[in-house]
C-alpha cells in the first residue's frame, strides 16, 4: 500500500478545514447551492419520522453542553445547520441575526455546528451573541467532513423530505429567509 496515496488526501481535506475566515468584507450571498449526492438510507429513525436518513445525518456528536447529538434526529424535520468558528469575524457579524432569525422560526430547527477551536471559546461564542439553539462541538472536524464544509460560515439546509442543500459563505436575513421557505 502506498502511504503517500493514502496520506494525501487526507492533508488536503485538514488543510482545507482549517483554511482561514472566507471573510471578504461584504456579506454577499454566494451564488451556487449544491445539493446532496449522497443518497439516504434506511434506519429506525427514518421509519419513525417517515423520511429516509441522508448519509450526512449518520453521525452522533457531543454539543458544547456535553450533551450527545443524533444527526438522525433531524431527518424529517425543517433544520438550519450553521456552521462556525468562534474566531471567525464573519460569524462574529451574522450570528446574532441568526440567532433572531432562529427565533423567528420556532418550527425549524437550528443546529449550530461549531469548529476550528476548544469548547470554552465556542460557548464563548454563543453566550455574548444570544445564540439558544443547540450547538455541537465538533472539534475534530467530522460533522464539517460529512457535509463537504471547508470554510465557515456555511450553511445546510434540510428539508422535511430530508433534501439536504449546502449554502458555502455568509447569507443575509432576506436570503436566509428565502431559504427557510423553501424547505417546505
Amino acid at each position: 500500500m502506498n502511504i503517500a496515496r493514502t496520506l494525501l488526501p487526507l492533508c488536503a481535506a485538514a488543510t482545507l478545514l482549517v483554511a482561514g475566515c472566507s471573510d471578504s468584507g461584504d456579506t454577499a450571498t454566494p451564488t451556487t447551492t449544491v445539493s446532496s449526492p449522497v443518497p439516504p438510507s434506511t434506519s429506525a429513525s427514518a421509519a419513525a419520522n417517515a423520511a429516509p436518513v441522508p448519509n450526512q445525518l449518520q453521525f452522533t456528536a457531543t454539543t458544547i453542553d456535553g450533551a450527545e447529538f443524533s444527526g438522525a434526529s433531524l431527518a424529517g424535520r425543517r433544520t438550519v445547520l450553521w456552521f462556525w468558528t468562534p474566531w471567525c469575524p464573519t460569524c462574529q457579524r451574522e450570528a446574532s441575526m441568526i440567532a433572531e432569525t432562529a427565533d423567528a422560526y420556532p418550527d425549524v430547527q437550528f443546529v449550530g455546528v461549531a469548529a476550528q477551536d476548544d469548547v470554552p471559546a465556542m460557548r464563548e461564542f454563543v453566550s455574548e451573541y444570544g445564540v439558544k439553539f443547540p450547538t455541537i462541538a465538533d472539534t475534530d472536524g467530522a460533522v464539517w467532513q460529512r457535509f463537504g464544509v471547508t470554510a465557515q460560515p456555511a450553511f445546510a439546509f434540510i428539508s422535511k423530505y430530508s433534501d439536504v442543500d449546502i449554502v458555502p459563505g455568509t447569507l443575509s436575513e432576506a436570503d436566509l429567509a428565502a431559504q427557510i421557505a423553501a424547505l417546505g
